[in-house]
């Protein structure tokens, strides 16, 4: 079996690193205080929010980590890795189309919406015939992916109430960033006792 290399294990912990490092100090950032709850990742990028190029920032370095990610994970299937490249397109695609200061945006939505689906798929893809580590088999990206699937559905779902959007939203690209983690690092794991 291929192996992992160290930048892939380094661009797989900066992810979820960016990503929650960045909506967290950007929320902190927003004058008049700024509910996590509800409030988007988006809305902490949009034209008009204080400091936006600090969660633009943020999205592009996550963009960028999948990439990478997508190229360190050798062991892992090539349809797997070509979704989280193509997610992590998607991404620096949601840092490219920011929300404007008031409603929506047709490319914004189509380029979170590739980003979330993709995201959710790639460990179907990533799968390998035994025998192959826990994080790459396939009953495992089918767990996987049912349970990224499930969190972006609630996503989908909360926008129609606007209740918990954005406690949904994090949910999810939570969820998406820290399991290329969980892949890498169970790979780099099974490298050391070899």
């Amino acid at each position: 079996m291929q192996r992992v290399p160290l930048w892939g294990l380094v661009s797989a912990v900066t992810a979820p690193i960016a990503l929650i490092g960045g909506w967290t100090v950007a929320a902190a950032r927003q004058h008049g205080g700024f509910d996590s709850v509800t409030g988007t990742i988006s809305a902490l990028a949009a034209h008009g929010a204080t400091d936006r190029w600090l969660m633009t920032s943020a999205l592009v370095v996550l963009g960028g980590c999948h990439l990478t990610t997508a190229a360190a994970l050798r062991p892992a299937g090539r349809s797997g890795r070509a979704i989280l490249a193509f997610g992590g397109l998607a991404t620096l695609g949601v840092a490219a189309f920011p929300l404007p200061e008031v409603g929506s945006s047709t490319a914004h939505k189509l380029a979170a919406g590739l980003a979330f689906g993709a995201l959710a798929v790639w460990p179907l893809g990533a799968a390998q015939h035994p025998p192959a580590p826990w994080a790459l088999r396939r009953r495992t990206g089918v767990v996987a992916a049912g349970g990224l699937l499930a969190l972006v559905g609630w996503f989908v779902l909360s926008q129609q109430s606007d209740s918990a959007v954005g406690l949904a939203e994090r949910a999810a690209a939570g969820a998406q960033a820290l399991w290329p983690l969980a892949v890498v690092a169970t790979l780099v794991r099974g490298q050391r006792e070899e």
